[in-house]
This record gives structure tokens, C-alpha cells and sequence, in this order.
């Protein structure tokens, strides 16, 4: 195993990985006999597959943190270090304090054991005494909901009687850290009701909690925190809306939120979004207070558009908090065609951190959307933090910008504007409006 730095995680941390990457090796040809063990000796059997990759983690006393991904994204693999039952190849892991962990069905369970002898087995595991095992047998069985069964071979279990029966030993060891791996799919929705009231009994303790999930509604609903895996990277580590929407993006299974009013391939949908800087109109990602800001929305119309559509821009905030609000006038789209709609926000307000934002091609007459898409973490701002109503100054324009693009010179996508003309190539109306953003 790898070494770190000495001090590894913060005053507060109660787990800490720094640098942490896992290999496996995948065997393509195994040898069957010793024979075919001396003849491949030089032969390269294997290759190397990096489950997690440089991964550095700090859970604070009390976080509830869920940990969410891809199949094969390396969610488990962590959850199975932080509990001591991998190494790290590279990196080091430390945690503090009684864990309980429930990563995998069965694990820790005989098959030919009841299931009395295996509470007793599994939280000997988990390290009670049997004088405490004693204490809180009949609460675990209680909880479980597996009286009539409790002294049958668990290899007769259900994978839903497994999950219950291990997750009632889990969290009556008392833990200061409890890890949990896709317990919440398993069990009806009274058992799954019982393990979140239990998980807020808890969170109000001031018990520590990582769970995997795939019930991404669960991650608002539960955890101060979120992270994301991907490929065994860290991809967000922050604010689990954020995060949900990251990953949602990341499988293309977004929310549908059309409302009904047309699909995509007979009405409209947003085809593509872009910020840029309006001087030099190169892609940008971060922007300081009183820099003008251009987002690019693209659209594209199927074969039967609407008569009309306006386009609505919304910057969003913590928790998805409207700052402000960008409405274009009805424009109207050619069938087959794509348009680039261009909001420039004159000077951005003084605001602090990471902001989203949403657009929607929505009906004039009615208000319900013909498509809808919000991009997650899309900018970073620079500025003071200043709090109330302040106005924004803004413009919207229809045209084709391509060439202008095209002229751009290549910058990298954080750092402070240039300055010089901006150029137009814009084919429509043009429309300004003030929004007002609401500060928390």
C-alpha cells in the first residue's frame, strides 16, 4: 500500500482517503495445469484495470454523504476500502470510530446457519459482545420482520430477507460510521420506510453515513453532500441536486419536462448550449463581477414546429434558486433548420461560486414547454457577496454565429475577459429586459 502525507485528513474528518486508486487484474487466459503455468510464465496473461483512480476524500462527524454512479464506476470498490476489506493499490485510507458496514447480499452470513445463529455470527463481525448481542436481539429481529422465519437456514432467505436481516443487525451495532451499498432496492416500502426513519434517528445522533444509491430522488431527499463517480474518477463532489443532475446528464436520463405541449422529433428541442466571452467570442467557463457573460442556445425545429416559441434562460444558484430570468420575444423556426439564440448579460453581479442554468422553449399563449434542459454547473463566478435585489442588463439575439466562432482564438476556459469590439452577425429582432436576481 502507498504512502501520504502524515497529517492525512482535517481535524474534523472522520474519513479520510488521499490519492486512493484500486487495480485489478483482468485474466484473459488462465493456466489449468503446471505445465501450462511454466509455459506462460513470459506471456502477458493479463491486463491492469484501475477501478478507482486518484480519489481524494474528506467525510466530516455527522455528514450523510451518498455516493452515486454508473454501473462500474466504482462505487462499491471505495465503499469496500473505506471498510478495510480491499487495500488501496496506491494512496492511503484512514477512518475513525466503530463502522458498520452492509455492502454486499449475504456478506458475512452462513447459508446453513439459521437466521438466529447468524445475528450472532454477522454482529460478532461488526464487533458487539454477546452480552450485547443478548440486549438487542429482539429489537433486531423485530426490526427485520422476520419472526416466523428466524430459525430457518438463511440459504432459504429471499434477497430481500437477506438485505432485511442484515440491515437490522447493521444499525443496531451502534456505529459512529455507517456504510451502506443499495439497501434501500431491496424490500418493500415499508421496510425501505423503517431503514429512512432510521437513517434520520441517525443523522439526529450525529452518526456519519455513506450509502450508495440509484435512487437519485433519495440524495436530496437525504444527504448533506453527494459524489460522483465515473470511470473510478471523481467527477462532482458538492451539492446533491448538482450532483444528480451531473449524473443524469452523464446516462441521458433527464427528467422529461415538456409538459405535454410536443416531442422532439415533430416540435422543437435544444440542440446545444455554450457560454462564451462577448469580447473575444471564445468559450468560457468563469467570469468576475462586471464582465459581460454570453450564453448560446441552439435550436432545432423537426418537421411540424409550432407557429411560435419564446425562449426562456434561467440562471440558477444554490439548490436550484432562480437568480434571474432571460425571455425572448415568439420567434418562429423553419422546419429542418437550426437557430442559435445569443443572451448577452451585459456586466454579471457580484456573485460567488458554482451556477447553473436552464432553458426552456416554451408556448407564448399557454406557458407549457416544448422541450427543456438544465445545464449543471455551468459557470464559475468571481465577485463579491453582496446580498438583495440588484438589476441585470441584458440582451437576447437570434442569428447565425458561426463564423464569428470560428475566428475566435482559443483561451482557456477560466480567467479574466478580454477587452475590444464585440461583432454581431445577428438576423432578427433584438430584445432587452432587466431581470432581477434575488440574492439568499
Amino acid at each position: 500500500m502507498g504512502t501520504s502525507t502524515p497529517d492525512l485528513g482535517g481535524p474534523d474528518s472522520v474519513i479520510s482517503a488521499r490519492g486512493v486508486s484500486k487495480r485489478f487484474l483482468i485474466y484473459h487466459q488462465r493456466a489449468t495445469s503446471l505445465k501450462e503455468r511454466l509455459v506462460q510464465t513470459k506471456r502477458v496473461t493479463h491486463e491492469d484495470f484501475w477501478a478507482l483512480r486518484d480519489v481524494d476524500l474528506e467525510i466530516g462527524t455527522g455528514q450523510t454523504v451518498g455516493l452515486i454512479g454508473a454501473n462500474g464506476s466504482g462505487k462499491s470498490t471505495l465503499l469496500k476500502l473505506l471498510a478495510g476489506i480491499l487495500e488501496p493499490t496506491r494512496g492511503r485510507v484512514k477512518v475513525l470510530g466503530r463502522i458498520a458496514s452492509l455492502l454486499e447480499l449475504g456478506a458475512g452470513f452462513n447459508g446453513e446457519l439459521s437466521g438466529r445463529d447468524n445475528i450472532y455470527l454477522n454482529a460478532s463481525i461488526l464487533g458487539l459482545s454477546r452480552r450485547e448481542i443478548e440486549r438487542n436481539f429482539d429489537e433486531i429481529v423485530a426490526f427485520s420482520g422476520l419472526e416466523q422465519f428466524i430459525d430457518n437456514q438463511i440459504k432459504h432467505y429471499s434477497s430481500g430477507q437477506y438485505v432485511r436481516l442484515g440491515f437490522a443487525i447493521a444499525v443496531h451495532v451502534n456505529p459512529d460510521i455507517l456504510l451502506v451499498d443499495e439497501v434501500l432496492a431491496v424490500g418493500d416500502e415499508a421496510f425501505q420506510k423503517k431503514c429512512l426513519d432510521k437513517i434520520a434517528e441517525f443523522q439526529a445522533r450525529g452518526c456519519t453515513i455513506l450509502f450508495v444509491t440509484h435512487a437519485l430522488d433519495l440524495i436530496p431527499r437525504l444527504c448533506t453532500r453527494a459524489v460522483v463517480l465515473d470511470h473510478g474518477r471523481v467527477l462532482h463532489d458538492g451539492d446533491p441536486l448538482e450532483a444528480t443532475d451531473k449524473l443524469r446528464g452523464l446516462l441521458g436520463t433527464a427528467a422529461d419536462q415538456t409538459g405535454g405541449a410536443g416531442t422532439a422529433a415533430s416540435s422543437l428541442r435544444i440542440s446545444g448550449a455554450r457560454l462564451y466571452d462577448p469580447a473575444s467570442a471564445a468559450q468560457k467557463g468563469e467570469f468576475r463581477a462586471g464582465e459581460p457573460m454570453g450564453i448560446e442556445i441552439d435550436v432545432t425545429a423537426g418537421a411540424e414546429p409550432p407557429a411560435a416559441a419564446s425562449v426562456r434562460l434561467a440562471i440558477t444558484g444554490p439548490v436550484d434558486v432562480p437568480m434571474w430570468v432571460m425571455d425572448t420575444e415568439p420567434q418562429r423556426f423553419e422546419a429542418g433548420t437550426t437557430s442559435t439564440i445569443r443572451f448577452t448579460v451585459k456586466e454579471l453581479p457580484p456573485l460567488q461560486g458554482i451556477y447553473a442554468f436552464a432553458v426552456a422553449l416554451r408556448d407564448p399563449a399557454r406557458g407549457v414547454a416544448y422541450d427543456a434542459r438544465r445545464f449543471g454547473e455551468a459557470f464559475r463566478a468571481v465577485g463579491a457577496d453582496d446580498r438583495g435585489l440588484i438589476d441585470v442588463a441584458w440582451t437576447a439575439d437570434r442569428g447565425k454565429f458561426e463564423e464569428e466562432r470560428n475566428r475566435a482564438k482559443p483561451t482557456t476556459s477560466r480567467g479574466t475577459a478580454g477587452r475590444g469590439p464585440s461583432s454581431s452577425t445577428s438576423t432578427s429582432s433584438r430584445g432587452t429586459g432587466s431581470g432581477r436576481r434575488p440574492r439568499r
